[in-house]
């Protein structure tokens, strides 16, 4: 006969007592499969505990790729303003080269030492300053350039500051030329035609013009352009009434087609003196005045000779 095991439950209300019986190996099976029940609660517990960690935790990290990825996208979109601004400073210290040249030529002042401009520096591709262009994207060129340019300019700008301490000293020697040069628009207005080669109003054919024709409103004051002497206050045939300066040192300055002269002949002007009235007059299309710049006879651009 097996061996079985007996279990006896009392209640204590009633005197009932009830029996179960169960043979070892019965007893045995009902544990085993409890056992194996309980291990498969307690690691799907303990998966299920350890996946909302890892969800968690994705969670927290992917928050924090967002807010490096806005703070990065942040530094780069300043980063490229940065840029911009290097752009713009550049091009200053580019103008102030140029400005350089200018006063030295009106001067007569040679350049002694090399070019103080931003010759041989590029510029940043427009390509590199897109604030929507990917992160991964060009960021270490952009880093490189700014640092290369940053360091050019800056150079340049100390050059280009040594220079106009030089050229300041060179201008007090030469204050009277300077006073006796052409330097500004003898009128305000529209540029109408060039200095150079053009196609004649008048002819239809190409000719040299030897100055500036700027348009106005009749009756317009014009300036002498530097200190000087009436040489000629006229009237002439094409150029219609005609006023030329002697400025010395071999500059002259002629302005035509005028309306009225206000200076005679031998009369000594200085730089900015209305000397007569923009107008119409000789062979001319319209109210302008014709301004030329002469050095030792020979006509130049007057556009070399205006820093206004």
């Amino acid at each position: 006969m097996r061996k079985r095991i007996k279990i006896w439950f009392h209640s204590g209300t009633t005197s009932d007592i009830k029996e179960f019986s169960f043979s070892k190996a019965m007893l045995g099976l009902t544990l085993l499969i409890a056992l194996f029940i309980t291990a498969g609660a307690s690691f799907i517990g303990y998966d299920y505990f350890r996946l909302k960690n890892i969800s968690f935790d994705n969670t927290v990290l992917n928050q924090t790729i967002t807010l490096q990825n806005n703070e990065i996208k942040h530094q780069r979109v300043q980063i490229q303003s940065f840029a911009g601004e290097i752009g713009v400073l550049k091009k200053q210290v580019d103008s102030l080269s140029k400005f350089e040249d200018k006063v030295r030529l009106i001067a007569d002042i040679r350049q002694t030492s090399d070019s103080s401009g931003l010759i041989g520096i590029g510029g940043i591709p427009k390509d590199e300053l897109d604030p929507d262009l990917p992160l991964e994207q060009k960021h270490n060129n952009l880093m490189r350039e700014m640092h290369e340019q940053v360091t050019q300019t800056n150079f340049a700008a100390k050059k280009q500051a040594l220079d106009f301490e030089d050229l300041i000293k060179l201008l007090e020697q030469k204050r009277n030329l300077l006073a006796s040069t052409p330097s500004i628009k003898p009128v305000d207005g529209w540029i109408t035609s060039g200095f150079g080669y053009r196609t004649s109003p008048f002819t239809g054919r190409k000719e040299f013009h030897s100055g500036l024709d700027i348009s106005n409103k009749s009756g317009t004051q014009i300036i002498a352009t530097a200190n000087g002497r009436i040489s000629q206050a006229v009237s002439k045939l094409y150029i219609g009434n005609l006023v030329i300066i002697d400025h010395g040192y071999g500059r002259v300055s002629r302005y035509g087609h005028l309306k009225k002269m206000l200076v005679k002949q031998g009369q000594e002007v200085k730089r900015g003196d209305v000397i007569a009235l923009l107008g119409n007059t000789g062979r001319s299309t319209g109210p302008h005045v014709h301004y030329e710049v002469r050095i030792n006879g020979t006509p130049v651009n007057p556009l070399n000779y205006i820093l206004n």
